[in-house]
């Protein structure tokens, strides 16, 4: 392989994840802030926040499964130099977005109780379900005000991304994350002079950041005049053949992120059988290791976008060889990174004002967790690389189909059926993904990825 060939394609991935993962580390370092203070205030609100976020986390993942299907399009329309197909992505993603939008607040309005109540069926010495549960119905009724303004910086940002251009959402992540620190921290003590809100002050800070951050990414877009979305809102209408093509692809991301994000809950609520302190626990640990794991999404994205507009300028050996270098390069880099996690295992639930066993319980799920960070971030190269060339019917049975069919089944036998204990459990569970690494592999290896999907717009 060509050293300078190896070189060049690294500098574009780090300058198109960088700046992703600062955005999305600084984000994700206020979400653990948020997590500590809350934390500070005991074990029911940072119980009672943590099945919250799970729940906010499937729309989340559902939003940014909804603009992906646009987004295969928008890096090859990109890569083809297509600025009416471009545009035509980003009216299609307000679309998806608005439905998505409707759905979500009619589900969390209505289905509130049910859905936090999956979460409160295990046994706790330490946990009052009661509190949690008023805790949890309080801050989701002012978390749902963030989701639109949520959705609309992510179609800005992911069409950015989709063109090259990472650092703007990165400025408008930065600027949130400041209003979300210092708010945090004003509303959820009651410092000077601001009333005590608790658990519902962490929720009214995260809904200020949101609206920040849409208004610094949609006014930077506005003052730079971006020639890619020049004239996108004189009409929201796209082509019917073309918003066909796009559904068509785009359907299974959207299931498969919103499956594979409600796999993840779902995973949550089996663990949560064997004890509420699991789910703290677990808190505990997706705290801090979300914060790491922007650097297998980023560099995931990142793949993504390359090869799609490597592909969509008809350069298949091109796509090929860069897909595989920069999946080597992004399991180092997991590896480095799962490493410098498993050191800090055992320090960072002590910041936590809640029991020894639940700290105990978050120390062991994130040694656990970072030791398969480089199995997950071969995993997110196979899963970009392989949605990159459309294949996206491929990518909903590699990645969700596998998370319903394989990985929810197999840890509620062992939860319900067998004595082992959770954290025996948990391994087993995180081991069943090395099925989809060997899976993932062998299809990318046969090729049958490498396509353009945008070919006949030329």
């Amino acid at each position: 392989m060509n050293k300078k060939f190896d070189t060049e394609i690294f500098k574009k991935a780090l300058a198109l994840s960088v700046p992703m993962m600062i955005q999305n580390g600084i984000t994700n370092a206020v979400g653990l802030v948020d997590n500590v203070m809350v934390g500070s205030l005991g074990t029911e609100p940072v119980t009672a926040v943590s099945i919250i976020c799970q729940l906010i986390f499937v729309f989340n993942l559902a939003i940014f499964g909804g603009i992906s299907g646009p987004g295969i399009y928008a890096a090859q329309y990109f890569g083809q130099k297509n600025e009416e197909g471009f545009k035509n992505t980003f009216r299609m993603k307000i679309w998806i977005c608005l439905v998505a939008l409707a759905a979500g607040i009619l589900i969390f309005n209505f289905g509130n109780e049910f859905l936090i109540n999956l979460y409160l069926r295990g046994e706790s010495n330490s946990v009052d379900p009661v509190l949690t549960m008023s805790l949890a119905k309080e801050y989701l009724s002012v978390m749902i005000w963030g989701l639109p303004f949520f959705a609309i910086t992510q179609v800005y940002a992911s069409s950015l991304r989709e063109s090259g251009k990472s650092v703007m959402p990165m400025v408008a992540g930065l600027v949130s994350v400041v209003v979300d620190i210092v708010f945090n921290y004003l509303l959820i003590y009651g410092k000077f002079g601001f009333p005590k809100m608790g658990v519902k002050g962490a929720a009214v800070a995260t809904v200020m950041a949101r609206v920040v951050e849409m208004l610094v990414i949609i006014s930077a877009v506005t003052i730079k005049k971006e020639k890619l979305l020049k004239g996108v809102y004189k009409t929201l209408l796209v082509p019917s053949k073309t918003a066909l093509e796009i559904l068509k692809k785009g359907l299974p991301i959207f299931l498969n992120e919103f499956l594979w994000a409600g796999g993840v809950a779902a995973l949550t609520q089996t663990y949560s059988i064997r004890g509420l302190d699991i789910v703290s626990g677990l808190n505990i640990s997706n705290a801090i290791c979300n914060l790491f794991n922007v650097v297998i999404v980023a560099s995931g994205s990142a793949i993504g976008i390359l090869t799609g507009q490597t592909l969509g300028a008809l350069q298949f050996k091109k796509a090929e060889k860069d897909a595989f270098a920069l999946t080597v390069f992004n399991t180092i880099i997991c590896t480095v990174v799962g490493i410098i996690l498993i050191s800090v295992s055992g320090v960072f639930p002590l910041l936590y004002d809640t029991t020894d066993e639940i700290r105990r319980f978050g120390g062991y799920f994130i040694a656990i967790t970072a030791f398969f960070f480089p199995i997950q971030g071969i995993l997110n190269s196979l899963y970009f690389t392989l949605r990159s060339g459309g294949k996206t019917l491929v990518t909903f049975a590699f990645d969700s189909c596998f998370s319903w069919v394989i990985s929810v089944p197999l840890a509620a036998i062992l939860c319900y059926f067998t004595s082992l204990d959770i954290f025996a459990i948990y391994i087993i569970v995180q081991s069943a993904d090395i099925i989809k690494v060997i899976i993932g592999t062998i299809l990318i290896k046969k090729g049958l990825w490498i396509s353009n999907i945008v070919a006949k717009e030329q």
